[in-house]
């Protein structure tokens, strides 16, 4: 096979939650513990940390993992979804996998995972899992897929467990409360092992402690670490006071990343980076520390996270797609200097859009549209929906002509913000 009829069989031949939804979602660590078994469990070839959250995960992982680049370490970063090119996912020093490793490994492992039924994420996994071993790679962040305790990253055995939040979202998968959802979640915490939570809360803490107890595992409240005194953004990074308690020290911190819910990131970051060097084999330097805030983004590819498309008028694209995501993005708007606020908006089927809606600011002018995708929730559906939460507008399908139908109206002193969906994203990076 080539690249192209590899990618093909990878999402047409296997399930993929992506494509699916909730029909493509696989739990259970059996077929995942087989297929690594069979290649010769690559994952225990270096280090990893594990990162899971509602929101943020995505962003702590880039971060954490660009530290570690800075500091030296042969660095593997496992995460998804992807939004332009499948080997998004995986990444040694930042440089994705390349097309033929991906082919190869297809190649081999083709009836393997056949007979075994792998699901799409659970091949990649394992992809990631070998190609880091092949690669060298000394430490690797993996980011959890959906959940935490049936997730196929669930095998592997970390130095770190960090858990960012817990917000509604695939209640369905998941469970349909905070609590439930922090149970499953709270399944990468492993025994001995130390787990730090990005936000604490009352209505959950208390789940993290009851695992962490069973298991013998610290629990690091990253807030109690590290507090950030002063943020503010110059061009296109944040600055930062960020003020570390253990020894009053503080901490002048750029990073090249956008939003404000950045804020709560770089904290739970700076705690897993702060104990990865206090209490575990790795050395990362103060310099490697900043270093690596700085140059997040541009060391990792990270995309999509209230990332900046245009000037004049500002053009804004985040891939926050769950109300606790959505709410940080609302906020985000309102502090945003515009004159009229254009929003180009698609979500897939299975969001819970009564909790999302009412959200989102009803002066702004909303383009509905859908992306490319089985599971995109029709524009002209959407539209209707939204109406019902004053949410005034028109549909316009295509994502590409809706955010040029947002262009079309908007002056030079206005917005356009692009967001809802990962996929719709994706159409416009």
């Amino acid at each position: 096979m080539n690249y192209n009829q590899t990618l093909e069989f990878l999402f047409q031949s296997l399930p993929a939650f992506e494509t699916q939804g909730a029909t493509g979602y696989k739990p259970g660590l059996e077929r995942i513990s087989a297929f690594c078994r069979h290649i010769g469990n690559p994952q225990r070839n270096f280090f990893t940390i594990h990162v899971a959250g509602t929101n943020g995960k995505g962003s702590v992982a880039h971060i954490i993992a660009s530290v570690l680049q800075q500091a030296g370490y042969r660095t593997g970063l496992f995460t998804s979804p992807h939004l332009v090119d499948f080997r998004e996912r995986i990444r040694v020093d930042g440089e994705m996998i390349p097309k033929q490793k991906v082919v190869n490994f297809v190649d081999k492992h083709h009836d393997k995972m056949v007979e075994l039924e792998l699901s799409f994420f659970e091949m990649t996994a394992a992809m990631a899992f070998d190609y880091f071993a092949q690669s060298d790679v000394e430490v690797a962040v993996i980011e959890t897929g959906l959940g935490g305790r049936l997730d196929a990253t669930n095998i592997i055995v970390p130095i770190l467990s960090v858990i960012t939040n817990i917000g509604l979202e695939h209640t369905a998968l998941l469970g349909d409360t905070l609590q439930k959802i922090a149970r499953e979640k709270a399944g990468i915490i492993k025994k001995s092992i130390p787990v730090i939570i990005g936000e604490a809360d009352p209505r959950y803490n208390e789940v993290f402690e009851q695992v962490a107890a069973a298991n013998k595992s610290r629990v690091i409240y990253a807030e109690k670490e590290f507090s950030c005194d002063e943020h503010h953004s110059e061009g296109d990074r944040q600055l930062f006071r960020l003020h570390r308690t253990r020894d009053n020290q503080e901490f002048d911190a750029e990073l090249d990343l956008n939003g404000d819910y950045q804020v709560r990131n770089i904290v739970t970051a700076s705690a897993a980076v702060d104990f990865l060097h206090e209490e575990t084999p790795l050395t990362i330097s103060r310099r490697a520390y900043l270093e690596g805030l700085r140059n997040a983004a541009a060391n990792t590819s990270l995309m999509g996270r209230w990332q900046k498309l245009a000037d004049a008028p500002l053009t804004i694209c985040d891939t926050g797609h769950n109300a606790h995501g959505i709410a940080w993005v609302a906020e985000q708007l309102k502090s945003t200097p515009h004159r009229n606020l254009y929003c180009v908006l698609g979500f897939v089927r299975d969001k819970d859009l009564a909790h999302i809606l009412p959200l989102l600011p009803r002066e702004a002018h909303y383009i509905f549209t859908q992306a490319r995708s089985e599971r995109a929730l029709p524009a002209a559906e959407l539209t209707a929906k939204a109406a019902i939460y004053g949410l005034q507008g028109e549909a316009v399908e295509q994502v590409p002509a809706a955010l040029e139908r947002a262009r079309q109206q908007a002056a030079p002193e206005d917005m356009i913000f692009v967001g809802g969906s990962t996929y719709v994203v994706a159409e416009v990076l």
